[in-house]
């Protein structure tokens, strides 16, 4: 937003007294902070380093709603922007994004039987557990009828489907086992890191379901041994079709494993208990650190009255960007106790 291309962390934490330590500035749209972790984390792991400190910012909020859209627009290829815009009639009080996630939505309901209502109810879930939130950018619950009786965007998709501007940040400190143990300090271990791009226009698997199947396989672990999960719900319809990539449910059953209750805070799997993309909010570089604070709170069992009991397994999945026919990518990571 305010043009700072470059060097952004040398001039965003020259007041901090961290100038002189090596720093990596990290672009990769809506997973701009998962990928500096999966950095971060590569440094460590390899003995490039034993502490390595992440951080996700980003100021979105302006007067001018336009330029916001158009800093999101980027997320795409620009080459093709004003031909995706004509081809699905896009409006300028929105992003291109949201056409997007309205043409899968519109997918996802011929093929589930998924009505609006279902992806209201998603919202309502979200707004509960951001409601527990102190974080979060919206703290007041919702109704499936106050949902579906706000603003529509583009159909199906209703303004409290919706992730909202904002601003925000977080940090996250990685070391190795052996400079935590020498500071004596309640750790959180990375077992996978998984960072895919999509395929474009060829066929195949998404970036999310390629990156989710090789962090199960590099952690020794399944999706049902996950007990929470941040996923990168920037529409209600995106979560419910994320419980299918990401191996929550089978092929169809997102829809009854959201009815059924498993994905709220007491469920199965908690998914988005710090409310998500949609109600925690969605400050773009930040959302993947962010992600990844609420997952150590809740293995850190410190998470209060949104804590999902026994959490030992977490998951993060935090997509970025727009190219041919899936996001352009897709980072996963699973931590654990």
């Amino acid at each position: 937003m305010t043009g700072q291309e470059c060097i952004r962390a040398e001039a965003a934490l020259r007041g901090t007294g961290l100038l002189g330590k090596p720093m990596v500035n990290v672009e990769n749209a809506c997973a701009s902070g998962s990928t500096a972790f999966h950095l971060a984390w590569l440094q460590v792991a390899s003995g490039q380093c034993d502490i390595a400190l992440v951080v996700g910012a980003e100021k979105l909020s302006h007067p001018d709603k336009s330029l916001a859209f158009k800093v999101m627009s980027a997320g795409t290829d620009l080459s093709e922007l004003q031909q995706m815009q004509e081809r699905w009639g896009s409006s300028p009080d929105r992003t291109i994004f949201m056409d997007i996630y309205a043409r899968n939505a519109r997918k996802f309901m011929g093929a589930s039987g998924a009505t609006k209502e279902d992806f209201a109810r998603v919202a309502v879930k979200s707004h509960r557990a951001a409601a527990l939130n102190p974080k979060a950018q919206f703290r007041k619950e919702v109704t499936v009828e106050q949902v579906l009786g706000s603003r529509e965007i583009v159909d199906p998709l209703h303004l409290l489907m919706c992730s909202p501007i904002g601003d925000g940040a977080a940090a996250l400190v990685l070391m190795t086992s052996e400079a935590a143990q020498r500071r004596g300090l309640d750790t959180v271990r990375v077992r996978a890191s998984v960072v895919a791009t999509g395929l474009g226009d060829a066929r195949g698997p998404s970036a999310a379901r390629r990156a989710a199947a090789a962090a199960y396989e590099a952690a020794g672990v399944g999706p049902q041994d996950v007990h929470v999960a941040e996923v990168h719900d920037a529409t209600a319809t995106a979560e419910l079709a994320l419980y299918e990539e990401l191996g929550f449910c089978d092929a169809g059953g997102a829809v009854s494993l959201l009815r059924s209750g498993a994905t709220d805070l007491g469920g199965r799997i908690a998914v988005n208990s710090g409310g998500g993309l949609m109600s925690r909010g969605h400050p773009i570089g930040a959302t993947g650190c962010a992600q990844l604070v609420e997952l150590t709170e809740q293995l850190r069992h410190r998470a209060g009255p949104r804590q999902r009991e026994g959490a030992q397994i977490a998951l993060a999945e935090n997509g970025g960007g727009w190219l041919g026919q899936d996001a352009a990518v897709a980072v996963v990571t699973i931590l654990s106790r």
